[in-house]
């Protein structure tokens, strides 16, 4: 079992870390740790003594204690992040344009006037950290992404079905620059993500620069969603572009988020509660769905996929997957979590002495790291997006043996490299 502390867990309505600044008030939404120090150490021993430890492990403000860490389980590699405590608070850093600091109701509102230069969200330590696991593959096939909350808004109604909030910024879609790169990370790894904390369960894929070119997120249910309940319910009540072919759901496909973010909604767990089954709901009546439940994620090694399972915290086991909440399972190919248009491929590898390594891909006109996977097998196509040169690295669980510069997109006779590791 993993567990990682959230904003209740510290005593906070909501947290934004802000590097452990001391906070205003118990609201959080000025950044930093509303409680002392002792507390929220005592909270993170509690809850994270069971984790690996921390691979920077220096203490940040106030000596309070971080444990943003790796869990390598089965093959399968887990990058666990504080997502919150580096994360800028709202308050008296952005316009307001809401009730309150961290909620906006403007519609229509400039999205570049929340998203200012200086905003963190996941902070440079854990970004270094995200970047370094994602090209060490030792003892993994696979890899994914574990934190509080999701990289979007996928909420619409919070609360009551009257409550229409346009964007929280409670969620990691904000702010949006840091978003991005954060998924970014994840692309480059092929690695989903996996959270919490908003209530409802959704899957959803994250576009970066389109639409559909990111990875995956799934968002677990409630366990228990008695009282607040929230809603996937776009205001034109129209589904997206591209919808889902099949979905039993209405409100599927592209979508921009209450931050200008681009989400592809692939299902949703609504609450079917209204002001006639309220009262069951508070006596916890199971006949009433409040969209609590709980989600599987089985990881495929041998054939590289990921499937989300999403069941009601009531589902008769008995009808197998037709006890899930409508739109469930879903299952991707790992190579899905990076969804850019392959425009090539560079000329195939042909590998002696290992199978299953490691190749990496870099764009040379920038340096940036296309992507670092565990192929499968002794020969591999390295895809490109674009134009240009590359750099292509191997190695046996990390990209540190071979290189070959200069590689260009080539059609499909080309000759093949012969890559030579050592067993």
């Amino acid at each position: 079992m993993v567990t990682i502390p959230d904003d209740h867990d510290i005593g906070q309505g909501n947290f934004w870390g802000e590097g452990s600044i001391v906070a205003d008030s118990e609201a959080g939404d000025s950044g930093g740790y509303y409680y002392p120090p002792e507390y929220i150490n005592m909270v993170h021993r509690c809850q994270t003594w069971h984790l690996p430890d921390p691979l920077d492990p220096r203490p940040i403000a106030q000596n309070i204690s971080v444990y943003f860490t790796r869990l390598r389980v089965g093959g399968i590699d887990f990058a666990i992040l504080a997502d919150r405590q580096f994360k800028s608070g709202p308050k008296g850093k952005i316009p307001q344009m809401g009730p309150r600091p961290d909620h906006i109701q403007q519609v229509g509102y400039d999205p570049k006037a929340v998203d200012l230069p200086g905003l963190q969200l996941l902070g440079d330590r854990q970004m270094a950290f995200l970047n370094e696991w994602g090209q060490d593959w030792t003892g993994a096939v696979m890899k994914a992404v574990v934190s509080q909350t999701a990289f979007c808004g996928a909420v619409h109604l919070h609360g009551s079905k009257t409550n229409r909030l346009l964007a929280d910024l409670d969620c990691n879609g904000w702010p949006q620059t840091g978003r991005n790169q954060a998924l970014a990370a994840l692309r480059r790894a092929l690695a989903c993500h996996l959270c919490g904390d908003q209530h409802l369960a959704v899957v959803v894929q994250h576009g970066i620069e389109d639409f559909r070119d990111g990875p995956f997120g799934f968002t677990g249910p409630a366990m228990v969603n008695s009282y607040y309940g929230r809603w996937w319910w776009p205001a034109d009540e129209k589904p997206g572009q591209r919808p889902i072919p099949g979905s039993p759901l209405p409100w599927t496909g592209d979508y921009l988020d209450g931050l200008y973010n681009r989400i592809t909604m692939l299902a949703y767990a609504n609450p079917e509660l209204d002001s006639t089954t309220a009262m069951k709901a508070k006596q916890r009546d199971p006949s009433v769905n409040l969209g609590d439940g709980y989600g599987l994620v089985r990881f495929n090694k041998r054939v590289r996929t990921i499937t989300f399972e999403c069941w009601p915290r009531f589902a008769d086991l008995n009808r197998g997957d037709a006890a899930q909440f409508p739109g469930w399972p879903i299952t991707i190919k790992m190579e899905e979590n990076d969804g850019r248009q392959v425009k090539g491929y560079l000329p195939e590898l042909r590998f002696r002495g290992v199978s299953d390594p490691v190749v990496q891909v870099i764009r040379e006109s920038d340096g940036e790291i296309l992507y670092t996977q565990r192929i499968q097998g002794r020969s591999f196509h390295p895809r490109v997006f674009g134009p240009g040169t590359y750099t292509v690295k191997a190695g046996r669980d990390a990209p540190d043996t071979w290189t070959a510069k200069g590689l260009e997109p080539v059609g499909p006779r080309a000759k093949p490299l012969i890559v030579r590791l050592p067993r």
